[in-house]
């Protein structure tokens, strides 16, 4: 009854929106982001503002935010806190029906799970650091290639200055196949392996270092009148 006599006094559509509680009611945020775009009178804490009237720009449940845009020229926004809302009025609905919501979102958004977010930010942590620990900023350019062409074949990590492969050979600078001697306790075949291996990956990488690139002609000479010189 109390309704239906606001209604006829104001000859709007005043919707009542205090905030959620035990009883049910409608909150200020799901109520607002009901009606995005529709006109709108509200009545705030803000000294300054007490009463602002003009269409619902966005109102937004995760920052708690409001925006109302006030026509002017240029149109003014103002943007402040939905908790500093007192009650709001509907002077007229959204010319068009309100965005959906995250909850009717379509596919459906899944809830984040942060024991796999953190799993995969350490993994990726791991990563980085397993591929610092390849570079070694000791050692020249050529022990750095036979290392990253060693590690494509066999286990290999760098101790000190020495490459370690298959933590079974040590190959001392500078990186000769000669330079390969077996660790204690370990068969000589991993030696003959690691041998055989350094001296592919080391001949490979002298055919690149020696490779000849062949020269590109330069352009020809072009005269005033569009000739070339000599003919």
């Amino acid at each position: 009854m109390a309704d239906a006599k606001r209604q006829n006094a104001s000859g709007k559509y005043p919707i009542a929106t205090p905030n959620i509680g035990s009883s049910g009611v409608v909150s200020h945020e799901n109520a607002l982001s009901a009606v995005i775009g529709a006109r709108i009178r509200l009545e705030t804490k803000l000294a300054a503002h007490p009463t602002l009237e003009g269409t619902l720009f966005t109102a937004c449940p995760i920052t708690n935010l409001v925006a109302i845009s006030i026509p002017s020229t240029p149109p003014t926004h103002h943007v402040f806190p939905i908790s500093s809302i007192n009650n709001f009025t509907l002077l007229s609905p959204p010319s068009s029906p309100a965005p959906p919501s995250f909850t009717s979102a379509l596919p459906p958004i899944a809830p984040v799970d942060p024991v796999a977010l953190t799993k995969r930010a350490d993994a990726a942590v791991a990563r980085l650091k397993e591929a610092a620990a390849r570079k070694n900023k000791s050692v020249s350019r050529e022990a750095q290639d036979l290392f990253d062409a060693l590690i494509r074949t066999l286990p290999t990590r760098w101790d000190g200055t020495n490459i370690v492969v298959n933590d079974a050979v040590i190959i001392s600078a500078p990186y000769r196949v000669e330079d390969c001697r077996l660790g204690a306790g370990q068969q000589a075949g991993m030696l003959a392996r690691v041998k055989k291996v350094l001296e592919n990956e080391r001949r490979k990488l002298a055919e690149r270092l020696n490779k000849v690139v062949p020269a590109v002609p330069a352009m020809p000479a072009v005269l005033a009148g569009g000739q070339r010189k000599g003919g």
